[in-house]
Parts: C-alpha cells; sequence; structure tokens
C-alpha cells in the first residue's frame, strides 16, 4: 500500500480522514504545523523529502467564521494561498500520483444560483466578508488544472460545504456556526444575542461523511472539473438555531443583532456530481449530526471540568 500525506491531518476534518484513511489499510503520515510550517517554502520541500509520499491530501487551512475572516483578510488570503502553492509544487517536483486539494464553499458567487453547480464557479466575486479566504482556494483550483495540463499531475479539486461534528472548533472567537451556537445555547445564559437576522440559508455537512467523500475522491476521481461535496439539503440560520436550542434544552431568548453580516444569503450545492463520479451521498441527517456533535461537545466539557 503507498504512503499517504494528509495536511491539516491533526486538524477537524484531517483527524476523521486519517483514520479512514487507515481503517482502509492506507500508511498515513499526518505531520503537524510545529514540524512542518507548509507556510514556508524549505518546510514544504522538508516534507516532502522526509515523507516521500505517493498520494497526498491537503487540508491544511486556515479558517474560521465571519468574524475571524474579517479580522484578518489578509492572513487568510496568504496562509491559504501559499500552503497550497507549494503543496502543489511539491507534489510535482516529489512525483506524487495523485493529489486531492481541499477547496471551499467560499469560492462561489456571492449571488450563485442555488443550488450551487460547479460550472458557476467564475460567474461572479465571492461573498466580500470571506472573498479573500475563498480567492485563495480557488486559486488552487486553476493552478491543479494548470499543472495537470503542463506536468500531467494528477490533481482534483473538491468542495465541501460547512462541516460539523465531533473534534470541531468549539472558539467563539473562531469557529462556524454550529459550534458557536452549541456553545452559547448550553452555557446557562438566558438571552443569546445572535449575528445577522437568521435569514440566510446554509447546507451542512456531517465530518465523517465528508472524510468518506474525499477518500472516495482519492480513489475513484481524476478528473480536473471541481467536484461539490455536500448534503443538498439547506436550513435557515433561524431554524438552525431553533433546532440547536431545542436539542440543548435551551429555553431563553435567541435575540438577533441585525446590525452584524448575515453573510452570503443562500447555500445549497448540487451534489449530482461526486455521486455520479466517485458515488458518494451523505447519509447522516443535520438532526443526527447534531445529537453526535452536542453529545461529544458534552462529553469534552464534562472531562474538563473534572480535570
Amino acid at each position: 500500500m503507498s504512503l499517504t500525506l494528509v495536511t491539516g491531518g491533526s486538524g477537524f476534518l484531517g483527524s476523521h480522514l486519517v483514520e479512514r484513511l487507515r481503517a482502509e489499510g492506507h500508511e498515513v503520515i499526518a505531520p503537524r504545523r510545529a514540524e512542518y510550517d507548509l507556510e514556508r517554502p524549505d518546510e514544504a520541500a522538508r516534507l516532502f523529502a522526509d515523507t516521500r509520499p505517493e498520494v497526498v491530501y491537503h487540508l491544511a487551512a486556515l479558517a474560521g467564521g465571519i468574524g475571524a475572516n474579517q479580522a484578518q483578510p489578509g492572513r487568510f488570503w496568504y496562509a491559504n494561498l501559499l500552503m497550497g502553492a507549494y503543496v502543489l509544487e511539491q507534489s510535482r517536483l516529489s512525483g506524487v500520483r495523485k493529489l486531492v486539494m481541499l477547496g471551499t464553499i467560499c469560492e462561489y458567487p456571492k449571488h450563485t444560483p442555488v443550488p450551487f453547480h460547479e460550472d458557476a464557479l467564475w460567474d461572479g466575486y465571492p461573498e466580500e466578508t470571506n472573498a479573500p479566504y475563498g480567492i485563495a482556494k480557488k486559486a488552487h483550483l486553476v493552478g491543479g488544472q494548470a499543472y495537470r495540463e503542463q506536468y500531467g499531475l494528477d490533481v482534483v479539486h473538491l468542495l465541501p460545504v460547512n462541516l460539523y461534528g465531533p473534534r470541531d472548533n468549539f472558539d467563539l472567537q473562531t469557529s462556524h456556526v454550529i459550534p458557536a451556537l452549541i456553545r452559547k445555547l448550553t452555557a446557562g445564559d438566558r438571552v443569546v444575542t445572535l449575528w445577522g437576522d437568521g435569514s440566510p440559508t446554509r447546507e451542512f455537512l456531517y465530518v465523517e461523511d465528508a472524510a468518506e467523500g474525499i477518500a472516495l475522491a482519492g480513489a475513484a476521481y481524476d478528473d480536473p472539473e471541481p467536484v461539490n461535496l455536500g448534503s443538498g439539503q439547506e436550513i435557515s440560520i433561524r431554524d438552525l438555531a431553533e433546532l440547536i436550542a431545542e436539542l440543548t434544552g435551551f429555553d431563553g431568548e435567541l435575540v438577533w443583532d441585525t446590525a452584524q453580516p448575515n453573510g452570503q444569503p443562500r447555500r445549497r450545492l448540487d451534489v449530482t456530481r461526486a455521486r455520479e463520479r466517485f458515488g458518494f451521498v451523505s447519509r447522516t441527517t443535520l438532526r443526527e449530526g447534531l445529537e453526535r456533535t452536542l453529545a461529544w461537545y458534552r462529553e469534552q466539557s464534562e472531562a474538563a471540568a473534572t480535570r
């Protein structure tokens, strides 16, 4: 079995992907940032020289919610752009057989027709609050297609929708909407203030389903066209908050701060290509996934409280 490198393999999504690949019998290496800083070209080169992988999954990224993107737009652009570029170049120089690059739904234009189809990626500018992040990731798509054309490197580009699940980031300063809601609604406050007016819709994909889709693409997809990974279902932020309130037992008041941004108005993916090209279909319902995520969070909170 070939050696597989997963950048970002100790992170939220990466840890689930590493577990899945190892369960399938792959020899996987998942170094931490402290070992190899992929924002530096010499460190990226050292990683590939030390590991000599045949297959690479590039998941390492600087990511966060609207607030984090607004606070550090330059950092989000710079870090993500460089990490992807260096991994792409080192994959070429090292003779990697397959490179799977993780993009983002933030690559899509702000007003993409719903459901988002991969052919609409270039039909406009991304939503402003996370455009630097999305554009950096979109550059990886262009680079991968260029390297495929010039060097014959088998690069595929996946576009996962908003992920959630056990091991997610629950830091209120940098987390995405589901972990932020779970943390806020279990904190014991009687009044919880949420950003925007609750009208935007989002699609969510349970992290274990995402890991399955990525592994399937790595095994069976070899084309240059980007591919959406999602559940194909959308829910408004207001309905999501009310669902999480129900699951957590929160019976206080939800207040919507309309002075804060909503973000992109709607997000739902056309997931046909993933189903037809490599057989991926999301299997975990939102309620089921939220229940598992909440259970994990409560276990971690209880364990931390007893330490």
